[in-house]
C-alpha cells in the first residue's frame, strides 16, 4: 500500500515539476492510430478537403495574369459552363452515352475477370496456365490497341468499349486472384472435412469469403476505366464527354474542357459511393468483422 502511494506521489511530483509532460499526456491527439471516424466526421472532413481544393483553385485563378486567365478559369466559370452545356447543348445525352460505355464495358470485364480470377486462385494448374499471359498483358498500354481496334471494329461503340475492357480486365483478374488466394485455408479445410464438393467449396466458401475484397477491387478498377474514357472517346467519336472536350479544345474553350473533367469526377465519386453502399449492405458479415 505504501509503495502504491509512493508511486502516485512520485507521478504527481513529476507532473508538477514538468508541466510540459502534463500537457503532453493530457492533450488529446488529433491524429490517432486505428481510430474510426463516424459518418458525420467523415463527411465533415471530406467537405473541408473539397473547400480547400476549390479555394486553392480560385487563388491560382486570381494570381494568374489577366491575359492568361482564360486558360485557367475560376471554379464559378467552370460551373457556369457546365450549366450552359446542360441547358443548351443536350449535354446529358453525352453523359448518358459515356455512362453506358463505362458501365457496359466494366460489366463485360467483370464477367471475364471474376470467374477467371477465382478459378486461378483455387486451382494451381489453371493459374500456371493463364497467369504468364495475364502478367504480361498488364504491361501493355491499352491505348496502343486503338489502331488495331479501329481496323477490327471501325469508329463504333464496340471499338470504344473494347478499349475500356482491355484497360481494366487484366488488372482486375490479377487483383481477384490475390483476393482469392487471401482466403483463409482453414475455411477450405473445414469445408472439405464436412464433405463439401469442389464446386460447393469454390462457390459457397471461397467465393463468399472473397466477395468483399473482390467488390473493393472492382470499385478501384472502375476508377481506372474512367481514366480511359476520354482516350476512348477522342478518337473518331461524335458523342460522349470526351468528344465534347475534344471539340472544345479546338476552339480553346478551357472552361468547357474543365467542365467535362468535373463531370467525370462527379460521376466517379457517385460510382464510388454506390459501390460502397452496395458492399455495406451485401456483406453484413464483413461489416461486423470490420467493426
Amino acid at each position: 500500500m505504501g509503495s502504491i502511494q509512493g508511486k502516485e506521489m512520485s507521478d504527481t511530483s513529476i507532473k508538477a515539476g514538468n508541466p510540459e509532460l502534463t500537457k503532453t499526456r493530457d492533450k488529446p491527439k488529433k491524429l490517432q492510430l486505428l481510430v474510426t471516424l463516424s459518418g458525420k466526421q467523415t463527411m465533415t472532413y471530406g467537405l473541408i478537403g473539397a473547400l480547400v481544393f476549390f479555394g486553392l483553385w480560385e487563388v491560382a485563378h486570381l494570381l494568374t495574369a489577366e491575359e492568361a486567365k482564360r486558360f485557367l478559369p475560376s471554379p464559378l466559370s467552370v460551373v457556369q459552363a457546365l450549366i450552359t452545356l446542360i441547358q443548351e447543348k443536350d449535354y446529358m445525352a453525352d453523359v448518358g452515352i459515356s455512362a453506358y460505355r463505362i458501365f457496359g464495358s466494366f460489366f463485360i470485364a467483370c464477367v471475364i475477370a471474376v470467374p477467371l480470377g477465382i478459378l486461378m486462385g483455387c486451382f494451381a494448374p489453371i493459374r500456371a496456365l493463364i497467369n504468364p499471359v495475364i502478367s504480361g498483358a498488364r504491361y501493355l498500354p491499352a491505348a496502343s490497341f486503338i489502331p488495331l481496334l479501329l481496323v477490327w471494329f471501325g469508329p463504333t461503340d464496340s471499338q470504344k468499349m473494347a478499349l475500356l475492357v482491355l484497360g481494366v480486365v487484366f488488372f482486375l483478374i490479377a487483383l481477384i486472384l490475390d483476393n482469392t488466394e487471401a482466403v483463409a485455408k482453414e475455411l477450405i479445410e473445414a469445408a472439405q472435412t464436412m464433405g463439401a464438393s469442389r464446386r460447393e467449396i469454390v462457390i459457397n466458401v471461397v467465393g463468399r469469403a472473397a466477395s468483399p475484397a473482390i467488390m473493393d477491387s472492382m470499385r478501384n478498377m472502375i476508377a481506372v476505366a474512367y481514366t480511359y474514357l476520354v482516350i476512348a472517346e477522342i478518337v473518331a467519336a461524335q458523342d460522349g464527354i470526351g468528344a465534347v472536350m475534344m471539340r472544345a479544345g479546338r476552339f480553346l474553350k478551357v472552361d468547357v474542357i474543365m467542365a467535362g473533367i468535373l463531370t467525370i469526377g462527379i460521376m466517379g465519386v457517385l460510382t464510388d459511393i454506390v459501390f460502397r453502399v452496395v458492399a455495406h449492405y451485401a456483406f453484413p458479415w464483413n461489416r461486423k468483422r470490420k467493426g
